[in-house]
C-alpha cells in the first residue's frame, strides 16, 4: 500500500469502527457490560459502608457476674458481636489464626475480686491486624468499650462522695477531644473506595480494548483493510477506530459516576463539567498509553499481558489505599508516569474542594500530554500492517 493511497477518510474508518463495536458481542460486552457491572459491584459491595457484627471471641476465666457485664458490653457493640466462648488463650488464638474471629478478649481468673479490691485486674486483648481495617475496626472498638468499663469502678466510688457529674466527667477526662472527620464524617467505606476503583477496572477495561482491538486486526489479517478504510493515514486510521470506543467508555463511565453518586457511595461536586472533562481525559489517556505501548512491539499476546500489569498498577499506584509518601521515593515518580494517578488527583479535589485551580492544571496538562505518547511511534505501527510479519499463519 502506498502511503498515498485514496481507498477512504476518516469517516469511512469511523463509521468501520462503530459497525464492529455493534455487530460483535465482545465488544458489546466490554464497552457497556463490563462498566455498568463495575459501577453497580461497587455501589453495593460495601452494604452501607461500615462494619458490622465483626464476630470475636471472650475467654472467660473468671465466670462471675462482672465478666458477664464485660462480655454483655462487648456483644451490645455494633462493630463487634461474640461469635464464641473459649476455656483457652490458646484455643482462641487457633480460630484467631484460621479466620474464624477476628480478636478475642481474655478475662483474668479473681476478676471480680480483684476490682473490688481495687488491685486493677487486667483485660487483655488479642485480634488480627493482618487485615488492616477490620483489626484497626476491632481494636478502637475493644479499647473504647474496655476504657468505658475500667472509669465504673471511679465513678460509683465518686458518686458515693456526692461529687457532681460536671467534676466526675473532668476527673476521667480532663481534656476533651473533638474528633471532626471531614469530607466522610461517617466513616463509610464506599466514599473512598468505590469511585477510585472503578476508575481503575475501568483503565484496565480501556487498556486491554484498545491492545486487543488494534491487535486483532494486524494478527488476523485486516490490518490492510483498516488502513486502506482510513486512506493510508494511519492517523486517521488510529483516531477512526479509537474515537468510538472512547465515546462509549466515556458516557458509561460517566453512567458509573451517576450511578454512585445517585446510590450515595460517593459525593459528587457541583462541577459536573469539569468532571466530564476528566473522565473523558482519562479513557483518552489510557487508549494513548496503551497504543503506545502496542506500538512498540505489535504483538497482542506479549502486549495484553504488559497492559494488564500496567493497570493492575493502578489499584496501588493511584494513591487511594496507600500514600505514596510513605512508598519508597522513586514510586512517587513512577505513579506520575500512569495517568490513573494525575486522574484520582483531579477527582478528590472535586467533591472534597481540596485542591485549588492552579493545582489542578499540572494534572490536566498531564493527561493532554498522555494523548502525544503514540505519535513517534506510528510510523512504526504502519510499517508493521504493511509488512504483516505480526500477522497469525494460517495452515
Amino acid at each position: 500500500m502506498s502511503r498515498g493511497s485514496k481507498g477512504g477518510g476518516f469517516g469511512h474508518c469511523f463509521w468501520r469502527e462503530v459497525s464492529r463495536l455493534g455487530s460483535r458481542p465482545l465488544y458489546r460486552v466490554v464497552c457497556f457490560g463490563v462498566p455498568l457491572f463495575c459501577a453497580l459491584f461497587m455501589a453495593t459491595i460495601f452494604g452501607d459502608g461500615q462494619m458490622t457484627d465483626l464476630p470475636i471471641g471472650v475467654v472467660d476465666h473468671d465466670f462471675t457476674a462482672s465478666s458477664r457485664k464485660v462480655v454483655r458490653h462487648l456483644d451490645s457493640s455494633p462493630t463487634l458481636a461474640v461469635a464464641e466462648h473459649y476455656t483457652s488463650t490458646e484455643e482462641a488464638l487457633s480460630d484467631l489464626r484460621r479466620g474464624r474471629i477476628y480478636g478475642f478478649v481474655v478475662i483474668p481468673r479473681n476478676f471480680a475480686d480483684d476490682a473490688a479490691a481495687g488491685i486493677g485486674p487486667k483485660i487483655g486483648y488479642y485480634y488480627q491486624y493482618a487485615l488492616l481495617s477490620a483489626g484497626a475496626q476491632v481494636a478502637t472498638s475493644l479499647e473504647v468499650i474496655l476504657k468505658t468499663l475500667a472509669t465504673e469502678p471511679v465513678v460509683v466510688v465518686a458518686s458515693a462522695m456526692a461529687l457532681p457529674p460536671g467534676e466526675i466527667e473532668a476527673l476521667l477526662m480532663p481534656i476533651t477531644a473533638d474528633s471532626e472527620p471531614l469530607f466522610n464524617p461517617s466513616l463509610d467505606y464506599s466514599v473512598y473506595l468505590s469511585l477510585p476503583f472503578f476508575f481503575v477496572m475501568l483503565q484496565i477495561v480501556v487498556l486491554l480494548l484498545t491492545v486487543y482491538s488494534v491487535g486483532e486486526e494486524i494478527k488476523f489479517g485486516t490490518a490492510v483493510e483498516w488502513l486502506s478504510s482510513a486512506g493510508g493515514n494511519i492517523g486517521k486510521a488510529v483516531v477512526g477506530k479509537l474515537l468510538p470506543q472512547a465515546l462509549a467508555l466515556s458516557a458509561m463511565a460517566l453512567l458509573g459516576v451517576a450511578i454512585l453518586s445517585i446510590g450515595g457511595a460517593v459525593p459528587i461536586g457541583e462541577r459536573w463539567p469539569l468532571t466530564v472533562l476528566y473522565v473523558v481525559l482519562l479513557v483518552v489517556a489510557s487508549q494513548a498509553l496503551a497504543l503506545a505501548i502496542f506500538a512498540i512491539y505489535p504483538a497482542m499476546g506479549l502486549t495484553i499481558s504488559v497492559v494488564s500489569m500496567v493497570g493492575s498498577l493502578g489499584a496501588t499506584l493511584c494513591g487511594v489505599t496507600f500514600p505514596l509518601g510513605a512508598m519508597a521515593p522513586f514510586v512517587e515518580q513512577l505513579a506520575l508516569a500512569l495517568p490513573i494517578r494525575h486522574f484520582m488527583l483531579l477527582l478528590q479535589g472535586e467533591p472534597y474542594a481540596i485542591s485549588v485551580p492552579s493545582a489542578e492544571w499540572p494534572h490536566i496538562v498531564a493527561l493532554m500530554a498522555f494523548g502525544l505518547l503514540p505519535l513517534p511511534l506510528l510510523p512504526r505501527l504502519r510499517r508493521a500492517i504493511i509488512s504483516r510479519k505480526y500477522e497469525e499463519k494460517i495452515g
